[in-house]
């Protein structure tokens, strides 16, 4: 093994305990964020089991997941919404700043390794999905959704 899978391992091993412990327990807010941060280390993983194998199709996963993992959490935001807003999730900032730091450093190091060219962009992107992706997430999950009423229609 080498150190991208040890990485990706380590990444696994300490991500998925935790969002398995919050998508199993505790109010709906906590779950729902729980499942956002899971795509995110998800996804992470997989950039980084791409780079220790040397597969380039375990980056396209890495892409649909950053892609698809803030939209599920968006549609469960919108689904929810009515026992959402009475219950807000608390520490949504602190896990969305943990999971935009990781993105940077997961995707900077493998972009480091990557040479210039088609590939690197594409870790770019996949990045900048995962760090943006969840901060939309996050902020619709704490926001909430604002019911349109008479005036706003």
């Amino acid at each position: 093994m080498n150190a991208w899978l040890w990485c990706g391992a380590a990444l696994l091993g300490v991500g998925l305990p935790a969002v398995i412990w919050g998508v199993t327990s505790g109010p709906l807010a906590r779950r729902v964020l729980a499942q956002n941060t899971g795509s995110t280390v998800v996804a992470l993983a997989f950039l980084l089991i791409a780079q220790g194998y040397g597969r380039p199709s375990y980056v396209d996963l890495s892409l649909v997941l950053s892609l698809l993992g803030p939209v599920g959490t968006l549609v469960c935001v919108r689904l929810l919404a009515d026992d959402l807003s009475r219950n807000r999730p608390r520490g949504a900032t602190a896990v969305t700043v943990l999971s935009v730091a990781a993105s940077v450093a997961v995707t900077a190091a493998v972009c480091a390794a990557t040479a210039f060219g088609r590939p690197l962009m594409k870790l770019v992107l996949i990045g900048t999905l995962v760090a943006i992706g969840n901060v939309i997430a996050s902020r619709a999950l704490s926001a909430g959704v604002v019911e349109e009423t008479d005036a706003t229609r």
